[in-house]
């Protein structure tokens, strides 16, 4: 049914093999050599994913920064949902973004994860229940699994990392160990545990770390809003533990794939913010200079050519007569009055004093 998600997996999983296995001190039955092969896996899968990642932290940077906004029509059309949806995809048009690229590259990891579980659940198919056909060991060891023959199936039985099969896990019933009777016997839970705890504890350290780092980069004002705080708390400490209670029933070898998915996504991380924060630097500098530029030096007159909308004409003959015609007193089209007129205030003055005069005599 998700064959097209199997085959690939098992392809990529099959090449690594080959390569690590050619490795003289290794050998294709080396632990080892299967450990790095899904370890590079993982590495393979999420140098695919690298653009859909840089998209996802530059999509979540934008919607941090649009939280004003977001809350303020959230806030204008509370009473109407439509409308509201309306003018949140108009938002999200002008400024160039789909929220889905925030969560696509986990999305894309699912069905890998979901593929490898299988994958490494067909080397052993002598167990019963999902998945499992419940097959006698010397069957199984000689049915091919998706991209792998019957001698890799037989290769990955026989590999140990120290000491314990790489698809066994603690909780795996006896009934299924007893595969690995022909190819270097019975590991016991302890040889099991012994490998699977430590890397249960790395992947939790791990996860805990890499959702610390992306918290970290969170706006306050993102930070405050309630859905993200407990977000926060789900990544930062109920995921970690998550794999400390889920790792007794995953195969070692799915282990080390989350261990190695953590290792990459703290390289990951710290490599593509550190390039956003020096772009957003550089931009931040760019427009500092170009406002610097355009302003007036101190004592200088404005240059009028980088005034919007200045006349050509005028900005490139600033002596011109035009020019300083409008810098002049406008002058006004109506005769000027007499001085001594009768609608003057000295006329009515002396009119006025002469009148007086008469009245005394």
């Amino acid at each position: 049914m998700l064959d097209f998600i199997y085959y690939p997996v098992s392809w990529i999983l099959w090449f690594w093999h080959k390569i690590f296995g050619a490795i003289p001190f290794l050998g294709p039955d080396s632990g080892v050599a299967w450990a790095l092969s899904v370890a590079f896996l993982v590495f393979t899968l999420r140098a695919i994913l690298y653009k859909p990642f840089v998209k996802q932290v530059r999509t979540t940077r934008q919607m941090q920064e649009l939280q004003p906004q977001i809350k303020a029509l959230q806030k204008k059309y509370a009473n109407d949902r439509q409308r509201q949806a309306l003018e949140m995809q108009k938002l999200q048009k002008e400024h160039g973004f789909n929220p889905l690229m925030g969560c696509l590259p986990v999305l894309l990891q699912v069905p890998v994860f979901i593929g490898l579980f299988h994958v490494l659940r067909s080397f052993n198919r002598t167990g019963t229940g999902v998945g499992q056909l419940g097959l006698d060991p010397v069957t199984n060891a000689q049915i091919g699994n998706y991209a792998f023959s019957p001698e890799d199936v037989q290769s990955f039985l026989s590999a140990r990392l120290f000491g314990a099969p790489i698809s066994a896990w603690i909780t795996q019933p006896m009934a299924s160990l007893e595969a690995f009777a022909p190819f270097g016997g019975i590991p016991t839970r302890w040889q099991i545990a012994a490998v699977a705890i430590p890397l249960m504890v790395i992947a939790g350290i791990a996860t805990h770390f890499n959702s610390r780092a992306s918290v970290a980069r969170q706006s306050a004002q993102a930070a405050a809003n309630p859905q993200a705080a407990i977000m926060n708390k789900l990544a930062l400490y109920v995921f970690p533990l998550g794999v400390l209670v889920g790792g007794p029933f995953l195969p070692i070898a799915i282990l080390i794939y989350w261990v190695s998915n953590n290792i990459w996504t703290y390289c990951q991380q710290h490599l593509v913010f550190r390039k956003i924060d020096q772009e957003e630097a550089e931009k931040k500098a760019a427009a500092v200079a170009r406002r610097n530029e355009n302003a007036p030096k101190p004592g200088a007159r404005p240059d009028r050519a980088k005034k919007k909308g200045a006349n050509p004409a005028i900005a490139d003959n600033p002596g011109s007569d035009e020019n300083e015609l409008s810098l002049e007193k406008p002058v006004s089209d109506e005769p000027e009055k007499p001085a001594g007129g009768s609608g003057s205030p000295t006329a009515k003055k002396q009119g006025g004093s002469k009148n007086s005069k008469r009245k005394r005599r």
